[in-house]
Formats: structure tokens, C-alpha cells, sequence
């Protein structure tokens, strides 16, 4: 069960959007990790007009990263419907993986956003900040159950002040553990 016809932001400046956003909180898709801590995901555009996606989060004191690209489905259209495409698994980069990532809200200063797509199962609230009004938040919500969402699946992602920044990396194996549930 899906829905094809989201609403969806129209006209968004992608020059604006690049940049450093936090996980607030997320539906994650299967190759996230399930307990990961100081989500974040860095956006800058590439020379071509693509988007270079670095995703990033810390699960038992290790910093896991993925790396993709972001397009847009149509580039005909204003709708902020993008596709994404990450290379898995990390360590051996060899299976394409892509995804729809489509802006459903979007402050009018760039400083949170409601990401989703059309099978209803991923949903992601994204700010500039570590954390977001809960006022902003709960509508947020209200508006992502409207369109279809479960919001009693997302899960508030922790976002400490002083994450560390230096954690040691994991090589790669977090897909792995996150398949199986762990």
C-alpha cells in the first residue's frame, strides 16, 4: 500500500537546501541502523546539478558513513521529488540501492524538514539544528498521518550536544547488523 500522489514542496532552491542537516527523528530505511545516535546527512551539489549525499551516525560508539547521489526523478518538474542512489555495501561498493526522497514540508527558511516517499514505509524529520520545536514537530506529525503515515513508527533519534567526532569508524559492516535487526 503506497500513495503516489504526496503532496510535495514545488520550487525548491537545492543551493539552499545543501548543507549540514540532524536526524530528529526517522521510519529508517533497511540499511540504516536501528540504534544509531547523531544522525546527520550532508547535501552539496555536484557540478553536474546532482547532489552528493554523505549520511552519517554513531551506533555503539563507532561512526558508520554511507555515500550516494541525489537527482531529481523528473527534471522537468518543480516538484521536489528526488531519487537517491547508494553503492552498498560500504566496504565493497558493487549493489546499487535507490530510493525516493521527496520533500513533503519544508520551513520557509530552509531550517526543517518532512521527508517521505510514496510507499509510506520510511519517513524522516530533518533539522539545521540538533533539536526542533515540539510544537514544529507535532504538526510535522499531524501532517505526515494525514498523508498516510504511520507516525507510531518513528523513532526520535538522539542527537547529544557534544557527539564524538572522532569516533572510531566502522568498516562498513553496520548494513549487515542493521539486515539482520540488530
Amino acid at each position: 500500500m503506497g500513495k503516489e500522489n504526496l503532496q510535495v514542496v514545488k520550487g525548491i532552491d537545492l543551493q539552499r537546501y545543501m548543507g549540514l542537516w540532524y536526524e530528529i527523528a526517522s521510519m529508517p530505511s533497511f540499511f540504516q541502523p536501528k540504534n544509531g545516535e547523531n544522525t546527520r546527512a550532508t547535501y552539496s551539489l555536484n557540478d553536474d546539478g546532482t547532489v552528493h549525499v554523505l549520511n552519517e551516525t554513531f551506533t555503539d560508539g563507532k561512526k558508520s558513513s554511507i555515500e550516494g547521489t541525489a537527482y531529481k526523478a523528473d527534471p522537468k518538474s518543480d516538484e521536489a521529488k528526488l531519487k537517491v542512489k547508494f553503492m552498498v555495501p560500504p566496504f565493497l561498493p558493487i549493489i546499487p540501492v535507490y530510493g525516493n526522497y521527496w520533500v513533503l514540508q519544508l520551513d520557509e527558511d530552509y531550517q526543517w524538514a518532512l521527508i517521505g516517499e510514496p510507499s509510506l514505509k520510511y519517513l524522516w524529520v530533518l533539522c539545521r539544528q540538533r533539536q526542533l520545536d515540539e510544537e514544529i514537530y507535532n504538526r510535522l506529525l499531524e501532517h505526515a498521518q494525514q498523508e498516510g503515515y504511520d507516525v507510531k513508527r518513528l523513532h526520535k533519534t538522539t542527537q547529544n550536544d557534544n557527539p564524538e567526532t572522532e569516533a572510531p569508524k566502522d568498516k562498513g559492516f553496520w548494513w549487515i547488523k542493521a539486515l539482520i535487526g540488530k
